[in-house]
């Protein structure tokens, strides 16, 4: 089975055709048209679901932009599109220069360094994660323990191409596993090790596809992911909490946090600045929230995390 993954693109174009093969002829992280869009907004897919809403509540306001163009890839493709001006897709190629960047702090500050922006600031940040299962839940997997059984598979993401996710995810699981009273290092071998199911590079895709095609029984994802997944999905998933309840996630010190910063790339054209500006509003704080996120006004006002 392969999800139906719904469309992702700030304009509807109803009148043209669409041209995919769900198991093999897809793109899923690229969206817009690069030639007509006046914006463009290179950033980590793991918040895909609210940039969208975002992108659209700001091409409302600003409708001369024509289109947005933008990619919700991990950091390191869209590193290296950055760099190289132009990235493969099967036998297409997009050459193409972002106006903003978006990812974690670290991935901005190498940019920083390296001379492409100038600076970048806090915006968002994830609420920890849980535990995603389908939702019949065959295996009967119930909590952290589980996963050290010998029929259960876990899937966590790439440690060399996602490294950030990988190793906040890892830490995350051996946490909250110490925190349990679990032996360490009989936590690792059994779950990291022969059984356990490792993405390729987007494991935002991979990780909701591997459970519903029954290559793995459970995967770690970041919570307002699994939100997105049982919300459009409500019939394939469902998610173990690792901290709080399924809808009020609490997660405590052992299950991680992680940033997302944003900032302009050179000068960021005509519109770079008033989108960060616009970013950094009341209106994407809404919208974050509701897609499960704390954003910078929020953690300002108090939430755990500052």
């Amino acid at each position: 089975m392969v999800l139906d993954w719904p469309s992702e693109t700030v304009l509807t174009e109803d009148k043209i055709e669409q041209w995919y093969q769900p198991a093999s002829n897809r793109v899923l992280d690229f969206h817009g048209d690069p030639i007509k869009a006046n914006i463009v907004v290179f950033s980590d897919g793991n918040h895909h679901m609210a940039l969208l809403q975002s992108l659209k509540a700001f091409y409302y306001e600003m409708p001369q932009v024509d289109d947005i163009f933008y990619a919700t890839t991990p950091p390191y493709p869209i590193v290296k599109l950055l760099k190289a001006g132009a990235i493969g897709l099967g036998n297409l190629t997009i050459s193409v220069r972002p106006h903003v960047f978006i990812s974690p702090p670290d991935i901005l500050g190498r940019l920083k360094t390296e001379g492409y922006l100038k600076q970048h600031q806090f915006l968002a940040q994830n609420r920890g994660s849980v535990l995603l299962i389908s939702r019949d839940n065959p295996k009967q997997i119930e909590s952290i323990q589980d996963l050290m059984r010998n029929d259960v598979r876990l899937f966590i993401s790439n440690p060399e191409t996602e490294k950030t996710s990988y190793s906040g995810y890892r830490l995350t699981l051996e946490g909250m596993a110490k925190r349990q009273g679990l032996d360490g290092e009989a936590f690792r071998r059994a779950v990291f090790g022969k059984t356990a199911v490792f993405g390729q590079r987007i494991h935002h895709r991979e990780a909701p596809e591997a459970v519903v095609a029954g290559q793995a029984d459970v995967a770690i994802v970041y919570y307002h992911l699994a939100l997105r997944y049982t919300r459009i999905f409500p019939d394939q998933f469902d998610t173990i909490p690792l901290g709080g309840t399924k809808t009020a996630p609490e997660p405590p010190p052992e299950n991680l946090i992680g940033k997302i910063h944003i900032g302009l790339i050179n000068d960021g054209g005509r519109w770079g600045e008033q989108f960060v500006v616009f970013m950094k509003g009341e209106t994407v704080a809404r919208i974050y929230a509701q897609h499960g996120l704390q954003h910078r006004r929020d953690v300002r006002h108090g939430a755990k995390g500052d």
